[in-house]
C-alpha cells in the first residue's frame, strides 16, 4: 500500500487519467474501478505492484452485510427541487454498485470508501419497523407521503434476506400511510399483494428508474440492478396489478445515453407507466473522479466528449449544486434535453394529470402501554 499526503483536487477542464484502478478480477461485477479513500481520511491509500505480484493474492471484493440499530428513521428535507418531504432508507450503501450514485458520498462519514466499499460493504438497519411504528405513534407527527428509494435503492438484492423494506411496507399499510418507492429492482414484485392492496385506497405508487435499455450499458453503469427488460415488465406486472406507476429516465448523461430518452419513455407508456421524470446527471465530491475512472475504463472514446457536455451544463465545472439547477442542468445542451423530454411525454400523454395519495386515512399505531383515544 502506498501512502500519500490527503489532495483536493482542483476542478478539472480535462478527464482524470491514471486512475487508482483496482484489478479487474478483483472487482468483477461492480460498478467502480477503485476504491479511493473518502474526503474525511487523513492519507490518500492506493494499491500499487511492488514487483511481486502480491495484487494477485488479494481477495475479489465480496459483500458483507452489517446490522445497524438507527437511532431515528424518518429523514425530513425542505429542498425545493425535489417532490417529497420525508423519507426512509433501510439500508446504507448499495450493492447494485451504479457507478453514478449521488449517495456514494455518504460512505465518507463512516470512515469508508464512497468506490468499491460503497457497493460492498452495507448496513442493514434491523430496527427501521420498530422505529417507524414508534414515529408515526408521535401525537406531533403530520402525514406526508414517505418516501422509499431516495438515497439507496430498498430492493437491492440483500433485501431479499432482510426483507426491512417489506417489514416497513407492513407498517404503512396497517397504518394507512401513503407510500411511494422508488427502485431499479424487479424485487418490488415480491411485494405487490401489499402495494395493491395498497393503491386500491389510494395510499401507494411505485417509479422504476431506467437509465438505458443497452443491456451491454447497463452492465457496466448498473452492474448488478435488473435488467432494462426486467424493470419495464415489472411496471407492465405493477401497473395491471392496478398500482399507479412512474417512470424516471435518470441520470441522463450526455453523449451516452441521452439518445435514448424518447425510446425509454415510449417503452414505460407502454407498460402502463403514467407519469415520468428525469434528472441530468449529478457529479458532487468524490463520484466525479469515480466516474471519470469509469468512462476512461468503458468508453474512452467518448470521455472528453461526455465530460465536455457535462462541464456546459454545469457553468464549466463537474458540478453545481445550487437548487432548481442540480437537478437539470442549464446552457442549450441542458434546454434540448427538457425540451425533448417535455415534447415525448405529451406525445405519449404521460403526466397528464398528478397521482396524488391520500392521507386523509391515517391510522396512528397504538404502542404496547399507550393509551387508545376516545375519539
Amino acid at each position: 500500500m502506498d501512502l500519500q499526503p490527503p489532495h483536493t483536487p482542483p476542478a478539472r477542464q480535462t478527464v482524470a487519467s491514471e486512475p487508482e484502478s483496482v484489478p479487474a478480477g478483483r472487482r468483477r461485477g461492480r460498478g467502480t474501478v477503485s476504491n479511493r479513500s473518502g474526503r474525511f481520511e487523513a492519507e490518500v491509500r492506493s494499491e500499487s505492484d511492488d514487483g511481486w505480484n502480491i495484487l494477485e493474492d488479494l481477495e475479489a471484493f465480496a459483500t458483507s452485510v452489517q446490522d445497524e440499530r438507527a437511532k431515528s428513521i424518518i429523514t425530513t428535507n425542505n429542498s425545493p427541487d425535489i417532490n417529497f418531504d420525508q423519507s426512509i432508507n433501510p439500508y446504507r450503501g448499495c450493492e447494485h454498485g451504479c457507478v453514478y450514485c449521488y449517495a456514494r458520498p455518504t460512505h465518507a462519514f463512516l470512515g469508508l470508501s464512497p468506490g468499491l466499499d460503497f457497493e460492498s460493504k452495507l448496513f442493514a438497519k434491523v430496527n427501521a419497523p420498530e422505529l417507524l411504528e414508534q414515529e408515526l405513534s408521535d401525537p406531533k407527527y403530520t402525514v406526508k407521503t414517505l418516501a422509499l428509494g431516495t438515497n439507496t435503492d430498498p430492493y437491492q438484492p440483500t433485501e431479499r434476506r432482510y426483507r426491512v423494506t417489506r417489514r416497513l411496507l407492513e407498517v404503512l399499510e396497517r397504518t394507512n400511510h401513503p407510500v411511494g418507492i422508488v427502485t431499479k429492482s424487479a424485487l418490488v414484485l415480491r411485494d405487490k399483494d401489499i402495494l395493491a392492496e395498497m393503491a386500491k385506497r389510494g395510499l401507494a405508487k411505485v417509479c422504476l428508474s431506467v437509465t438505458t435499455l443497452d443491456r451491454k450499458l447497463a452492465r457496466t453503469l448498473e452492474p448488478r440492478a435488473a435488467t432494462p427488460e426486467k424493470r419495464l415488465a415489472a411496471l407492465e406486472e405493477l401497473s395491471a396489478a392496478g398500482i399507479p406507476t412512474a417512470v424516471m429516465v435518470a441520470p441522463i448523461i450526455p453523449a451516452l445515453n441521452d439518445p435514448e430518452i424518447e425510446k425509454i419513455l415510449t417503452r414505460a407508456k407502454a407498460a402502463g407507466a403514467q407519469e415520468a421524470g428525469y434528472v441530468v446527471l449529478r457529479l458532487p465530491l468524490e463520484i466525479s473522479d469515480l466516474f471519470q475512472e469509469w468512462l476512461l475504463e468503458h468508453a474512452p472514446n467518448r470521455a472528453r466528449r461526455v465530460m465536455s457536455l457535462i462541464r456546459s451544463m454545469r457553468g464549466g465545472k463537474d458540478y453545481d449544486s445550487r437548487w432548481k439547477k442540480r437537478m437539470s442542468g442549464q446552457g442549450p445542451y441542458a434546454w434540448q434535453i427538457g425540451r425533448r423530454f417535455e415534447l415525448a411525454t405529451k406525445r405519449l400523454g404521460l403526466n397528464t394529470r398528478k397521482y396524488n395519495l391520500r392521507k386523509d386515512l391515517f391510522e396512528p399505531p397504538v404502542l404496547v402501554g399507550q393509551q387508545l383515544s376516545l375519539l
